[in-house]
């Protein structure tokens, strides 16, 4: 049974949630300060957290980057505060998906098993992707730009698995939000394009030099590296 980590000074959510996750399968464990949070995730074997923007002490966005410095694990930020700004700030700093309160649980369920399915490699799939100077992994979720492994947040993941599972064929932002599903559609364009720049710095794109993603103007974005003979 998955086991979700609910960082929410709003204990009875916690309490509610708890036992409408249990009916769909999911464990949750919950803190309701920063600091209790951080203490459990360091702990425990969670595979999915939920963080609240507004919370005492640390906030959310706080929170968030300490546990992104340490970890790659997906995270949902909630708040009552719903506006766009803060939205883009959470995917800016590695959040994977972002609801505004209030909410209506089965949707954040099914967000998280959108999330969770997604890790799990389809037997047809090849386990390795091999292109030049990038390595993709599928089996481990791992990917290897020069030699060196890159730390991606799931989002960033399934990003670069979409682009580079079709070389050469240009997404643009609407198929893109259609595949990854998770990323909040009131952003449209800009949630894409904030992933897609995330990204591309991770794997040392830049503008002028594009190795591996491209941006088509007015049309969207494709993967331009080419494959290697050794795919698995």
């Amino acid at each position: 049974m998955p086991k979700i980590l609910l960082i929410d000074d709003d204990q009875r959510l916690a309490d509610l949630l708890e036992a409408y996750f249990s009916r769909f399968n999911l464990e949750l464990i919950s803190a309701v300060t920063a600091e209790k949070g951080l203490k459990i995730f360091a702990s425990a074997e969670v595979e999915l957290v939920i963080l609240d923007v507004m919370l005492p002490g640390k906030n959310g966005f706080d929170v968030c980057k300490e546990i992104r410095m340490k970890s790659n694990i997906p995270i949902i930020m909630l708040t009552a505060r719903g506006e766009v700004t803060d939205r883009i700030v959470g995917l800016e700093i590695g959040a994977d998906d972002y609801m505004p309160k209030p909410f209506e649980p089965r949707e954040l369920v099914a967000r998280i098993h959108n999330i969770l399915r997604r890790s799990v490699l389809s037997p047809t799939e090849p386990k390795i992707l091999s292109f030049k100077d990038l390595i993709i992994d599928r089996m481990l979720q791992s990917v290897e730009v020069d030699g060196k492994q890159l730390d991606l947040t799931t989002m960033e993941y399934q990003l670069l698995h979409l682009l580079s599972s079709h070389p050469g064929r240009t997404f643009n932002r609407d198929e893109i939000l259609n595949d990854l599903r998770g990323i909040d559609a009131q952003l449209f364009s800009r949630s894409v394009d904030i992933l897609v720049s995330r990204l591309r710095q991770k794997l040392g794109d830049t503008s002028k030099h594009a190795r591996f993603i491209k941006t088509v103007w007015g049309k969207g974005y494709v993967f331009v590296s080419k494959e290697s003979d050794i795919n698995e």
